[in-house]
């Protein structure tokens, strides 16, 4: 229960629907074991005793139960819903809000397809118990406490007879229990890493295809469906043993009863009536009990996902913003003070010692090879990361000092594979500042260099995009993300090899446009083609996390050091092209 006590705030504002929905509950039992005891009447005061007048009124009474249960079985179910849904209404916003606050560190080990998982079928789960589960609960015992009290009022030993089967029903049940939850948690895992694999498979269907490797994904897919599948069998088989067990022990108790029973009757002890109230009576407790089997199941499965979803609302924030934190303007001053990085504890440092100064209006490129640390730079100015040594100050200030949406909403990103949704172009554009003007997204998209394609679209800025930006190609989506950190105004840009995906023609227009909007913003260029930071202020060159060279393009050039080799390699390369084509 330790799960539902921690799951506890939020269903218990909502426990008013519960409650009434109890009342109703208890209603629709009442009417319930009201049907044996008509039973006995009709038999032992009409039948028998030749009172047939009395019939019609019975006829009448059992119809207006009738319809109060029906009011009941409505109310109850309907309020029942109503507790549920709203309790993972909060429960849902609340995971969505803490994947929002989580540090990229989270993502960094977390599976889309398994937080997909726990957000759908297992927050189901849970409102499945809590709508139904929990009160059929409530309902067996109710049944079973008010059925038992009249079976008492009318035979003590019959009474007992039935009352003997409970201890080895409830024996079965709580067994039942200590299985089947580790096998329903296995199954909630193995469905999360199948939906890792669909998703996986499907956000990478271009690599798949182009590599030819739909069989070897097919192979990895049965797998992981195998597994689900397998872990599934193993639970039935668990509901298989146990089930017939539980029904064997109810059917021994029957026969038991339809013995002794017959044998009072015989002696006058009991009624007619009374026996056949007995046996339905004895249904009322047997069938629940053994219906106990299908709760603990829902039970395991809720308790099963309520572990999982807890997983995500107690996972530590490592980004935390201080009560105090400021949100005022900033001008984009950066300075980085012997800082250095470790994505891993005790793992090798991904940055180490990193020191420069860039005031508003500098240019910042940085170059080196795949992992030498560059993006890692960007990730501390925004707070997406913090580092282990030195600090990262933005106008003077830790950048800890600042809100993070302050901070963030100071920094315009375009990435080297930039990310649109499934909207308008317009909305893409606009995404980081809705409030825009429609002539600043075309402003935007015209220094961009996007403006004439996307008026070469059907709809033009209103044409829908698919998936991830599906249809246009990847010179395009950078194009889009460029006016989109445009439009945010900001006052550090940080260019992630953001012209890579561009032709050589479009990368000088880009270029000679983002001069215009680089001025009085801090800015930061990556990228691997010198051309695309040349002209920058200061250049870093980084090798495994340290900074071995800085300067301008020239002092770099004469320097005659490792940005001189990746000078002399790209001028090599384009030069043996130009030969070729000649030639």
């Amino acid at each position: 229960m330790d799960t539902f006590k921690k799951l506890k705030r939020f269903y218990w504002p909502y426990k008013r629907y519960f409650l009434w929905s109890l009342l109703f509950l208890l209603f629709l039992t009442l009417i319930t074991v009201v049907y044996p005891i008509i039973l006995q009447v009709t038999i032992d005061e009409v039948v028998l005793q030749d009172r047939y007048e009395l019939i019609p009124w019975i006829c009448m009474i059992f119809l207006g139960l009738m319809v109060i249960k029906g009011i009941s079985t409505f109310s109850f179910q309907y309020l029942g819903d109503v507790f549920g849904m709203t309790t993972v209404y909060k429960l849902r916003e609340s995971l969505y809000d803490k994947l929002q606050s989580l540090a990229f560190k989270y993502y960094d080990n977390a599976k889309t397809g398994d937080i997909m998982s726990r957000l759908t079928a297992d927050v189901e789960g849970f409102r499945f118990f809590l709508s139904v589960g929990f009160a059929e609960l409530i309902r067996v015992v109710l049944l079973i406490v008010i059925s038992l009290s009249i079976m008492f009022y009318y035979s003590i030993p019959l009474a007992l007879v039935t009352m003997a089967a409970i201890p080895f029903l409830a024996i079965v049940v709580f067994k039942f229990d200590q299985r089947v939850h580790p096998a329903f948690r296995k199954i909630r895992k193995s469905f999360g890493k199948l939906n890792t694999r669909v998703q996986e498979n499907i956000s990478g269907m271009n690599t798949v295809k182009s590599l030819s490797r739909e069989d070897f994904e097919i192979g990895r897919f049965s797998a992981n469906n195998d597994n689900y599948r397998q872990n599934y069998l193993k639970t039935s088989k668990l509901w298989a043993k146990y089930f017939p067990l539980m029904e064997f022990i109810g059917n021994v108790c029957v026969v038991a009863l339809l013995a002794y029973g017959g044998f009072l009757v015989m002696e006058g002890q009991v009624g007619l009536g009374e026996l056949v109230a007995f046996f339905s009576l004895v249904w009322y407790i047997l069938g629940p009990l053994m219906n106990l089997g299908f709760i603990v199941n829902q039970f395991s499965q809720a308790k099963a996902s309520g572990e999982r979803l807890i997983e995500i609302l107690e996972a530590k924030e490592d980004i935390i913003e201080k009560e105090n934190a400021l949100d005022c303007a900033i001008k984009g001053h950066v300075t980085f003070n012997n800082v250095s990085l470790s994505y891993i504890e005790n793992d090798d440092a991904a940055l180490k010692d990193i020191s420069f100064d860039a005031p508003p209006g500098k240019v910042i490129g940085l170059i080196g090879a795949t992992g030498s640390g560059k993006t890692s730079i960007t990730q501390l100015i925004t707070r997406f990361y913090e580092p282990q040594i030195g600090e990262v100050l933005v106008d003077g200030r830790p950048v800890g000092d600042y809100k993070l949406k302050t901070l963030r909403s100071h920094i315009g990103f375009v990435l080297q594979e930039p990310f649109l949704f499934s909207t308008s172009i317009r909305e893409n554009i606009a995404y980081g500042n809705p409030n825009v003007s429609e002539d600043q997204i075309i402003a935007a998209a015209k220094r961009a260099q996007a403006h004439d394609f996307i008026m070469d679209l059907p709809k033009g800025y209103e044409t829908m995009l698919g998936e991830r930006g599906m249809g246009l190609s990847g010179g395009q989506k950078q194009r889009i993300a460029i006016a989109r950190a445009i439009c945010i105004d900001p006052s550090i840009l940080v260019l992630d090899d953001a012209t890579s995906a561009v032709d050589m023609e479009t990368e000088f227009k880009i270029q000679k446009a983002l001069r215009e909007v680089m001025k009085g913003r801090t800015t930061f260029i990556i990228a691997h083609r010198i051309s695309s930071l040349k002209h920058a202020d200061e250049i870093l060159v980084l090798e495994e996390g340290k900074v071995v060279e800085r300067g301008s393009h020239e002092f770099l050039l004469n320097h005659k050091g490792p940005y001189e080799r990746i000078y002399n390699i790209q001028y090599q390369d384009r030069q043996e092209i130009m030969d070729t084509v000649n030639h």
